[in-house]
């Protein structure tokens, strides 16, 4: 341990009282009306590494994303693997097109490109984000199936030339606060809904423990028909959603297992383990809707 490293773990542990401090006062404060565009201090990049991981921070020590220096297509945080479990259910040679609403160090956008022959298109409203990835993040400057959009999310998504139009839709909208997303309303996903073609999965990164919690899964499940399972709250407090649009989906216990273990197979996710976490949650729901826990029905 060096004294530099000692005095930026202190500084960043300055940055963390000052920050929940800030977040307890906020809480107790009216709402105001959504921002309209990047805060020129909260929303700017900065980062930090440690053991071979580089952090992207918005002014404050909540981590953004990250990225192993050493392999950049592999995901760091559990809940950006649980973000890519749309693979369980769709044949990444199926899925032509991804849409990802916010970019954060680039994590989804760079496993995406590893995982999939999809175009993708990556919504970001702050270019100074984009621009610190391509200097920090080795997110690649020039790629033909790469488009990145600058500008909000929620307007990106309501826009009809992007509806009918994606298989997945990765969506992770945090800002420096690194609560809440900034993005809940029923409208919103009604939009995510129709950005998504005829087949086509949203998934949607949460925080089990915010109040915005309930609120999100309400709205998702109305946009959605009530088709959506959802993954066990990380260590770190993120839950992932899945939320379906098309035909029925039916897949046995079993074969629901095999391909995950194909995924596995071919990947650095934890498929199996995905894939019984999202079975004990279907098990649940069964029992509710009185339907044979033996068939994930979604």
């Amino acid at each position: 341990m060096t004294i530099d490293w000692f005095l930026s773990t202190m500084h960043w542990f300055e940055k963390f009282l000052q920050t929940a401090d800030s977040l307890q006062k906020n809480a107790l404060e009216p709402p105001t009306m959504p921002k309209i565009a990047p805060d020129e201090l909260n929303d700017m990049p900065t980062l930090s590494e440690m053991d071979g991981v580089r952090c992207l921070h918005f002014n404050s020590p909540w981590i953004q994303g990250a990225m192993q220096i050493s392999n950049p297509a592999n995901l760091v945080f559990l809940y950006t693997r649980q973000m890519m479990a749309w693979l369980l259910f769709l044949q990444s040679r199926d899925v032509k097109h991804i849409s990802i609403l916010g970019l954060g160090a680039g994590s989804l956008v760079r496993s995406c490109l590893k995982l999939t022959r999809a175009n993708i298109d990556c919504v970001e409203w702050n270019p100074v984000v984009t621009e610190f990835c391509y200097h920090y993040f080795k997110l690649p400057r020039r790629q033909a199936r790469l488009t990145i959009a600058h500008e909000d999310a929620q307007r990106w998504v309501n826009s009809v030339s992007h509806h009918d139009k994606s298989q997945v839709l990765l969506v992770d909208l945090y800002d420096y606060t690194a609560q809440g997303p900034v993005a809940d309303s029923l409208a919103f996903y009604q939009d995510c809904y129709k950005v998504l073609s005829n087949i086509g999965i949203m998934v949607v990164n949460l925080f089990g423990h915010h109040p915005s919690y309930k609120k999100n899964i309400n709205n998702i499940k109305a946009a959605f028909s009530d088709r959506v399972l959802i993954f066990d709250e990380t260590e770190d407090g993120n839950r992932i959603v899945l939320a379906f649009k098309g035909p029925a989906i039916q897949i046995s216990k079993e074969d629901l297992i095999q391909r995950a273990k194909v995924v596995q197979r071919y990947t650095d996710l934890e498929g199996v383990q995905m894939a019984k976490e999202l079975i004990k949650e279907w098990e649940k729901q069964s029992k509710k809707i009185k339907v044979s826990p033996n068939v994930l029905y979604v």
